[in-house]
């Protein structure tokens, strides 16, 4: 049940996905870059959170569509941005070339900003078709901007580079990530439950929920960069070490970092109980994603 859930959702997010890139307003070569990065695949983690968490609450998942795209457009221009030489400099992303290694890093940063942008343009317009949703919209537009932005990712990104005049640690790596990739999945959650109206404990709880699963997602995330090829991953392997960056196993030792790990999800599953039985599509993502692979 959970792969087909899973598959599910994600077609749905494809599909509005290609859609949203056939617009012919946008310059073909932009396009293009866009494209290249957007419709590649992937987890489509960020927008199955989003529709999933709407479930908890609303039956039909039609208002929530364009908003999970939203996301997936946000989260791609993170990747194209964070793979440029001036970032990660990295080389390959979902087994294939990254953006600026194809289209040049004038038109990378172009494609990623048209992305973030056009996102913003997406969820704006599908808000508009809902006004007697409005607020409930807007609310969720901003548990996502403030999500990506100078308080939640690009914080996150700003600390894992600038890092000379800071005491390297396990606060420190705890707050990196809280910013650079649980703010974004909490973003994700909060936003696609605003749409049904949440009570306050409702909220709290997916917050909690997305907390402990984005820091338990990056835990793993960093174990898979030592432990896995680049094959296997889809991306360059070790780029952490060749970077001089400091990640959960340098600063805790591998098998600390998969005790937290495992703690962080136990603790992410728990905060779903006041959901009942609809939230066994999440509890399960959680445990699974706990023993990923790539």
């Amino acid at each position: 049940m959970f792969e087909e859930r899973y598959a599910y959702y994600k077609k749905a997010v494809e599909k509005q996905l290609s859609e949203y890139l056939e617009n012919k307003n946008i310059e073909p070569l932009l396009r293009e870059a866009m494209a290249y990065s957007l419709l590649q695949g992937g987890k489509r983690l960020r927008p199955v959170l989003a529709l999933a968490a709407n479930a908890l609450i609303v039956d039909d998942f039609n208002e929530c569509l364009p908003l999970s795209c939203a996301i997936e457009m946000i989260h791609t221009y993170s990747l194209i941005h964070d793979d440029l030489p001036a970032m990660d400099d990295s080389d390959y992303r979902r087994s294939k070339l990254t953006n600026h290694k194809v289209f040049g890093e004038d038109t990378a940063v172009l494609a990623g900003d048209a992305l973030l942008n056009y996102a913003f343009e997406v969820a704006i317009d599908n808000a508009l078709r809902f006004p007697d949703n409005i607020w409930n919209h807007m609310k969720a537009l901003n548990y996502i901007a403030s999500a990506a932005g100078a308080t939640g990712m690009i914080s996150g990104q700003s600390l894992d580079l600038n890092k000379n005049n800071l005491t390297v640690d396990g606060g420190y790596i705890s707050s990196v990530h809280e910013k650079k990739t649980a703010a974004l999945i909490m973003g994700a959650l909060k936003a696609g439950l605003q749409l049904g109206s949440p009570t306050n404990k409702q909220l709290e709880a997916i917050s909690s929920f997305g907390y402990n699963f984005g820091l338990a997602f990056q835990i793993v995330d960093d174990i898979l960069d030592i432990t896995q090829d680049s094959i296997t991953l889809g991306k360059d392997a070790n780029k952490d070490i060749e970077n001089g960056k400091q990640t959960f196993p340098s600063i805790y030792g591998l098998n600390t970092s998969k005790t937290m790990a495992a703690d962080y999800s136990e603790k992410a599953i728990g905060a779903l109980d006041i959901f009942g039985d609809k939230a066994w599509f999440l509890k399960d993502l959680s445990a699974i994603y706990l023993n990923r692979e790539h």
